[in-house]
């Protein structure tokens, strides 16, 4: 087992995706003037969840609506509610994190990377395995579930959060529009609609390019993660570090675990786990700012992106499709 994830971690290592994150993260650690503008950066990011929803959205419709697919929705949103309160209660023996540092960041290990998710997809594409096409809707339906979870902790444990009814309603914009959900959404829903016909229309556009915007994409952001471990290494304690890199494979599990009994595929299954590993670096970051501005935002986003992100690319996914193939062996 320890030999075939270190054979696919080092396969996983020396594709163009990973690589370009790496010279991002070392740039940046060096100190060099590249950079990605911020609009560019912005593009490719509506790019890559646009292409991602509408592929999905395709293959819901050639696949259908059925049984496995809504259970698969709801064990994410499930999993989703309930992985920030794991996480909660891991750093508060592990860290010595405030109650709503802490809730911020478990908030964030409840959401999704969808960056970690297609790195996972390319894996298994590179692998020959297939995967069912609704994952995608299963990472939209997760983006949100844990940002409750993390103030329902707020709120149990005694600190409070602003509450008036402004922030109330800036907070549910946030959620419920999220620009990164709505394209995401948006463009599944398109896709299902159009199906393998609207696919062929753009396939040009979406299917070819796809790999080198990611490339570009997962470049910048090497640049992000390398800035934030360099302002944040006073804050990064031996404990937040072993956090970010425990939560992850604890939640690949729990996915996994969840995955068996609703018969997914070995990809699918890879799938679930990634979602449940990752952690968010766009939507809760986002909502965080409205329902939690007490949080430090050093904290975590340099954990989502700055340590689990990394982990995730390097060697979680290889460990979590070592741990499927076994499990559905």
């Amino acid at each position: 087992m320890l030999e075939t994830i270190v054979t696919l971690a080092v396969n996983n290592l020396l594709s163009p995706i990973i690589l370009f994150f790496v010279l991002g993260l070392a740039a940046s650690f060096l100190r060099s003037d590249l950079s990605v503008p911020e609009a560019a950066a912005k593009a490719l990011s509506i790019y890559l969840l646009f292409a991602i929803g509408f592929k999905g959205g395709v293959a819901v419709s050639d696949h259908g609506v059925d049984r496995m697919l809504i259970t698969t929705l709801l064990a994410g949103v499930v999993l989703s509610f309930a992985i920030p309160l794991i996480a909660f209660g891991l750093l508060r023996v592990m860290t010595r994190l405030s109650v709503i540092d802490a809730a911020a960041v478990a908030g964030h290990y409840g959401s999704i990377s969808i960056v970690t998710f297609v790195a996972a997809t390319s894996v298994l594409q590179s692998q020959g395995l297939a995967s069912e096409g609704y994952m995608v809707a299963t990472a939209a339906a997760m983006e949100a579930p844990a940002i409750l979870s993390a103030l329902w902790l707020v709120a149990r444990y005694g600190a409070v959060a602003g509450d008036s009814t402004g922030e109330r309603e800036g907070l549910l914009r946030e959620i419920l529009l999220n620009g990164s959900i709505v394209l995401l959404v948006g463009s599944f829903v398109i896709g299902m609609i159009t199906g393998k016909n609207g696919l062929k229309e753009i396939e040009s556009f979406i299917v070819s390019p796809f790999k080198g915007v990611l490339c570009l994409f997962l470049l910048d952001m090497g640049l992000v993660a390398g800035r934030g471990l360099r302002s944040a290494r006073d804050v990064l304690k031996p404990g937040l570090v072993a956090f970010g890199v425990v939560m992850p494979v604890l939640g690949s599990l729990l996915g996994l675990g969840a995955s068996l009994p609703i018969g997914l595929s070995v990809g699918g299954s890879v799938l679930l786990m990634t979602l449940c590993a990752s952690a968010s670096y766009i939507a809760v970051p986002a909502a965080m700012r409205v329902a939690l501005p007490e949080a430090n935002p050093s904290v975590y986003l340099t954990m989502s992106l700055g340590i689990t992100f990394p982990f995730n690319l390097t060697l979680g996914v290889p460990l979590y499709l070592t741990l499927a193939s076994l499990a559905g062996s």
